[in-house]
């Protein structure tokens, strides 16, 4: 059990006594040492009896009154557990959050007092990601049922504790972080590499990968390349033989094979003018039957092998041509020649697996409780944040139904005024330390806790960018504890009972049954608001920094606004919020799934975290997470400096951004959730890959800015094409790529018309092309980058052979020379240039 972990702490059996109420029947392996009617409380809710079966959530550690005293049982080395991916080391001098998932169900018995027996099971454990083990829990009550008795809590215990997840891949956060913004099933597959067949993993043998890829839709990298490539096949290569048999006419006269041309899949070197859709360029990503280099072999485990297998152009005899993308454009009856072994992959090819494909966001492996293979997919890419499986999109539907917000404004929760959208108030409200209820009168009390828990990865960016909300949370809260979780300042609370909608120990309330959400009515004299936060003058010292922009408006106009900005509400300008919310909402109606959801939550908190380093820096003179902010600078006779810090259109949507936000800011940064990330960033910092530059500033500059000067272009590129070359370095520009463009906004670098620009991309490019999540980038490009990027390449190819050639052997490249400039003179005479 110790080498696997001690994936579960406790496991706890609540009983329904017609006379005592709700008992604590049963702990094992031993006491929490937590007040056990507390704890039969929160495992039986209010209006268990009406529901046949319930999930529902609490969590251990928390506050000294839910906090497990002994713990010697966590603490044992014999059964201390491993690190697992999604969990990061928390706080040495607090307890560990333990996450309790529960299962409440109701069996009716005609033969019982009250016609029903009420059973609740629950299990403690570190994981956030608890919707694991709901399989175990269904067949454990079960089992209690038909035997009730302690063996049944022993037989649980052990097996969720003998599941072996040490097999997993430990990823880092920008590798979470690259994997959730990915939908290819595929992503990491190199990291799987390990797993035996026996587990789904069937990786293919030499003899399989000699073999061509099959026609089927399933193996191909993109099928709108495919598409276009085999509507123009005939075509194109009707044209390509006509144009050749037509210059290889007057040499073949005597030839005595004249009606047997060569077979069209045998292709000489491209030229450049060859590349095009339906010609020979190799695309990125097409790994069959490459060689970095004539006569130039590798191990096929070596780095430099995995190089070669994915060359943009090799030798003629084993290039393929782009007329089918990734399948096979050879006709039945053709012959294939296999692969040659030196050309294999470095890393086993998705495309190519045996058997099921599995996806590789999921660690999937299979564990027995009794006589039942329970299948298990762990998901890889969680961080302590996110507990259970929740939805932001259910969220938002249920409190978008209403745009209107009930009660007072408040500055610290409208950022826009009345018009302010009940999602972007919530998000307000987790940020600034509110307290707030969920209330679920006659609903499920699971229900009620899958909001909260939605909640929280609401506020924390889904976990990536802040912390500090779970140990916040109570997701079902009841009136047996009512005392000490209303203690906790800003406390984020489930209920089922309407009696504390009536208590008015809360600051924002929420009903998930209407949709409706009020703000206290005593917010104001609760949160009292500083008349000087905020204002344009008085509070950011250093805005005579700002030097507003016709862009938005007349200068006067700014002018104007920017002196007035103690009578003037600038938040109704920043429709910042307004048009995130939007686009969440069209999303959503547009079917899209919850991975983008999320992900833009994540930008979009990390967005106000840049926003609020910038305050900081405005308000103190520097900033504590985040870069200090500063434009591209270019003096002569020093190499140019790159700009830091969020990027605006202009300086004048920055103040008004700033006005808008001033006070959500102020209140954000007296919370935990503030300090907690002070710290988090310094050791960001720290155990970065990508030093001495900004790389969102960057890539937003890239992304946005209209008229960017060429030495800022080049600047950039230079930064990233020297700073982003080891794995970690690579791994960490994608992490910060937007989620949806990938890497086509630095791919329009490729058609920049300085060359240098050009040649720092395509270096770029090379370097995230030497790992396997790299070619996956590389191959999300559209169709006209990856082409530009292909003929690039080969082109320094080209010029890098080249300029070998010239270095080795000088003899060899001076007859070059001069028959190269023989034959130039002599098809310049036949022209008549003489």
């Amino acid at each position: 059990m110790a080498g696997h972990g001690n994936h579960c702490s406790f496991v706890l059996l609540a009983e329904f006594h017609i006379y005592e109420g709700a008992q604590l029947k049963y702990q094992f392996p031993q006491p929490l040492g937590v007040d056990e009617g507390v704890l039969a409380m929160s495992m039986l809710p209010d209006g268990a009896e009406t529901q046949l079966d319930d999930w529902t959530i609490f969590f251990l550690n928390q506050t000294p009154f839910n906090t497990i005293s002994p713990v010697l049982a966590l603490e044992s080395p014999e059964v201390k557990s491993v690190g697992l991916p999604g969990e990061d080391g928390g706080d040495g001098d607090k307890p560990e959050l333990l996450c309790v998932l529960n299962l409440v169900r109701t069996k009716h018995d005609k033969s019982l007092d009250r016609g029903a027996q009420v059973l609740a099971l629950a299990i403690c454990t570190r994981h956030p990601f608890i919707q694991i083990f709901k399989p175990f829990l269904l067949l454990a009550l079960d089992d209690y049922l038909l035997d009730p008795s302690q063996d049944c809590l022993a037989r649980l215990f052990d097996a969720v504790n003998s599941m072996d997840l040490s097999g997993a891949p430990k990823l880092t956060r920008n590798e979470k972080l690259v994997m959730r913004s990915s939908e290819r099933k595929d992503i990491f597959a190199e990291k799987f590499s390990h797993i035996t067949s026996h587990q789904g993993w069937a990786f293919p043998t030499s003899k399989a990968v000699s073999q061509h890829k099959s026609t089927n839709s399933n193996g191909s990298y993109s099928s709108f390349e495919e598409g276009i490539l085999l509507r123009n096949k005939d075509r194109d290569k009707h044209q390509e033989d006509n144009r050749a048999r037509r210059r290889e006419a007057p040499r073949m006269k005597d030839r005595t094979d004249v009606d047997h041309p060569q077979p069209p899949h045998v292709q000489h070197s491209p030229s450049d003018s060859s590349f095009s859709l339906g010609g020979s360029a190799v695309w990125v990503g097409d790994e069959s039957g490459l060689d970095l280099l004539p006569k130039e072999r590798g191990d096929a485990n070596s780095v430099s092998s995995l190089m070669a297998s994915s060359t943009l152009v090799g030798s003629s005899k084993n290039r393929r041509s782009t007329d089918a993308s990734s399948t096979s454009s050879h006709a039945p009856g053709r012959e294939h020649s296999s692969r040659p072994l030196h050309s294999q992959p470095a890393f086993p090819d998705p495309h190519r697996r045996h058997g099921i494909i599995k996806d590789t966001h999921f660690y999937h492996t299979t564990v027995a409780y009794k006589d039942y293979p329970l299948p298990i997919n762990m998901p890889l890419s969680t961080f302590p944040e996110e507990v259970g499986d929740y939805s932001l999109i259910t969220l938002i539907k249920v409190f978008s139904t209403h745009q209107a917000v009930s009660g007072p404004v408040h500055p610290h929760l409208h950022t826009n005024g009345p018009q302010t959208h009940p999602i972007i108030v919530l998000f307000n409200a987790l940020v600034t330390g509110k307290r707030i209820i969920f209330l679920g009168h006659k609903r499920p009390a699971g229900l009620v806790s899958n909001f909260v828990l939605s909640a929280c990865a609401l506020g924390s960016g889904c976990g990536a960018v802040l912390r500090g909300f779970i140990e916040r949370a109570f997701p079902y809260a009841n009136l047996k504890n009512r005392d000490e979780w209303e203690n906790v300042p800003a406390y984020i609370a489930g209920v089922t009972n309407p009696i504390f909608e009536s208590s008015r120990q809360w600051d924002l309330f929420l009903d998930i049954s209407t949709g409706n959400v009020t703000v206290a009515k005593d917010i104001h004299s609760t949160y009292p608001v500083h008349a000087t936060v905020g204002l344009a003058g008085p509070s950011i010292v250093r805005s005579g920094t700002f030097k507003p922009e016709s862009s938005l408006g007349s200068e006067d106009e700014v002018v104007r606004m920017t002196k007035e900005g103690s009578k003037t509400d600038l938040s109704k300008d920043n429709n910042a919020d307004k048009m995130f919310i939007e686009d969440i909402r069209a999303a959503i109606e547009d079917h899209f799934g919850e991975s983008l959801v999320r992900m833009r939550f994540t930008e979009y908190v990390t967005r106000f975290v840049r926003l609020a380093s910038r305050y900081e820096e405005e308000i103190t003179g520097t900033t504590t997470f985040g870069f200090p902010s500063a434009p591209f600078t270019e003096v002569p006779g020093r190499p140019p400096k790159l700009g830091s810090g969020i990027a605006f259109s202009d300086e004048a949507t920055c103040l008004k951004e700033l006005t808008a936000n001033a006070h959500r800011i102020e209140a954000w940064r007296k919370t935990n959730s503030y300090r907690y990330l002070v710290s988090d960033y310094a050791k960001y910092q720290a155990n970065s890959s990508i030093k001495g530059f900004d790389v969102l500033h960057q890539l937003f500059r890239l992304r946005y800015t209209k008229n960017m000067s060429d030495s800022e272009a080049l600047a950039i590129m230079r930064s990233l094409a020297d700073g982003v070359k080891t794995y970690d370095q690579v791994v960490e520009l994608l992490a910060l790529l937007p989620h949806g463009g990938g890497l086509m906004y630095l791919g329009f670098c490729l058609f920049h018309q300085k060359e240098a620009i050009r040649e720092y991309t395509v270096n770029l490019f090379n370097q995230l092309r030497a790992y396997p999540v790299g070619v996956l980038f590389l191959q999300a490009l559209n169709h006209f980058q990856r082409y530009a990027y292909v003929r690039q390449a080969h082109a320094k190819e080209r010029k890098m052979a080249g300029m070998d050639t010239y270095q080795t052997h000088p003899q060899i490249a001076e007859n070059v020379h001069s028959t190269s400039t023989r034959n130039a003179m002599v098809g310049n005479q036949a022209n008549g240039a003489f």
